[in-house]
């Protein structure tokens, strides 16, 4: 038996803190944005180290999608700077830096899907795939209303959190933490 690598840990590990959170914030709606903020600026930090990590990891397997993950792991950590030293400001801004961080990490995840069918299998794959347009579309969607972003932002951040999460618990019980 082939012993797994920490990726498929660490993915596993992420994806029950983005479950856990988007569940947190449909639930609770309660809670202070500066504290949902803060909550998803660390997690955008997370992720970002993530993606960097994949691209660290795979960069040498495959060509363009890896430059890709490093571009949106970058965006994702400074997102998640910028969440959590300026919270209340990030409030604001986050109706523009989310739709973006959406739109990158997605692409990301797009770019990989070859990789993915490949080690994976095709039920993860397209698994993966219609996370990831469902991703797509909510991105593009709130780019052209931050207004409804900042209206909708817990139930959107919410929503996608959770299919972040249940993308890297899949990620981290597929095949691909073997081959890293």
């Amino acid at each position: 038996m082939q012993k797994r690598s920490s990726f498929g840990w660490l993915e596993l590990a992420i994806g029950i803190i983005l479950i856990l959170l988007g569940i947190l914030a449909f639930f609770k709606p309660d809670l202070a944005l500066t504290s949902m903020v803060f909550a998803y600026g660390l997690t955008a930090i997370i992720m970002g180290a993530t993606d960097i990590y994949l691209y660290i990891k795979i960069e040498r397997y495959i060509g363009f999608g890896p430059l890709l993950s490093l571009i949106a792991g970058v965006l994702s950590v400074m997102a998640g700077i910028m969440l959590v030293g300026y919270p209340k400001t990030g409030a604001i801004v986050l109706s523009i830096l989310f739709p973006i961080w959406f739109i990158a990490h997605c692409i990301s995840r797009l770019t990989q899907l070859n990789h993915i069918r490949f080690v994976a299998g095709d039920t993860i794959y397209y698994l993966i795939l219609i996370i990831n347009i469902i991703g797509l579309i909510l991105g593009i969607a709130m780019m052209f209303s931050p207004i409804f972003t900042l209206r909708t932002l817990r139930y959107l951040a919410s929503l996608y959190m959770t299919l972040l999460g249940i993308d890297s618990i899949i990620m981290a019980f597929s095949r691909m933490g073997k081959h890293f």
